[in-house]
């Protein structure tokens, strides 16, 4: 069983939710970046999510590319996220990374999976990588040990969501709404509707992202997913900072807050 896999046992055991938690390497810096990271998991969060910094980010909104644009512009590197993946997958929380394709295929896919699982790295999300394209990166991610997970959709067929959910490890990200990432004031019906369409065609965990800012809605997710996926609310606590330590002290609140929301709410076990 993979320590992702684990996490979601553990949590079924306790009739909850997983908490997952995103935040760029290098935003605010990278001793800023793993500092509020660690708050995050001293707070609560389950798995960690480490973006990769990368010059054209499709998915995200304009929260996520505030921060990505400000970690690219002090130099950081795909060493530096491997760096801040090493430091965070030693406090014993599974550690995946966030990247688009492009930066890991320039890195090299052997080369970045046999680093990324030196550092302890646990799992790779690429929202634009899908199944039929990921040969390559699945031959060289299974030989080091890495689950690969994939995006689920509103607007995916049923044959759409039966080939992600065949090829997905460690869980299914279930995109709550077609569009950008970023906190939202509610969390749409559309996704639970994703959850029990995956659900007709899988048994892997569902994890919903996209929206989720407070522990109320984490709560609300809660009652139909496996998992519970913040970024957006967790970048914004550094943007509107006025110091590092602020930031830090901020995303330690939100993450305790999170966490009380996925326990608050049982999933079905």
């Amino acid at each position: 069983m993979s320590a992702i896999a684990a996490a979601f046992a553990a949590a079924k055991v306790e009739h909850r939710a997983v908490l997952i938690g995103y935040l760029p390497a290098g935003f605010p810096t990278i001793d800023g970046a793993a500092e509020a990271i660690e708050a995050m998991v001293a707070s609560g969060v389950d798995i960690v999510e480490i973006g990769l910094p990368y010059s054209d980010p499709l998915m995200d909104g304009p929260v996520i590319q505030a921060a990505v644009d400000q970690a690219l512009r002090t130099g950081t590197t795909t060493a530096d996220v491997l760096d801040t993946v090493r430091r965070i997958s030693a406090t014993g929380v599974p550690t995946l990374v966030m990247s688009y394709w492009n930066p890991l295929e320039r890195y090299g896919v052997e080369r970045f999976a046999a680093d990324f699982a030196a550092a302890g790295g646990a799992g790779v999300i690429a929202p634009d990588l899908t199944p039929e394209e990921a040969a390559d990166w699945l031959a060289a991610s299974g030989a080091h040990g890495i689950d690969t997970v994939f995006l689920a959709a509103p607007s995916s067929t049923e044959a759409r969501l039966r080939l992600v959910a065949e090829h997905a490890q460690g869980f299914v990200y279930a995109a709550s709404t077609m569009g950008v990432t970023g906190a939202r004031s509610a969390v749409g019906s559309r996704a639970a509707e994703l959850v029990e369409r995956l659900r007709a065609v899988t048994d892997k965990p569902i994890a919903v992202g996209l929206g989720v800012s407070s522990g109320p809605q984490a709560a609300e997710v809660a009652q139909y997913a496996d998992g519970v996926i913040v970024g957006s609310a967790f970048v914004r606590c550094l943007l509107d900072a006025d110091s590092p330590a602020d930031g830090v002290d901020a995303v330690g609140r939100l993450a305790a807050e999170l966490a009380s929301g996925v326990r608050a709410r049982s999933v079905v076990s």
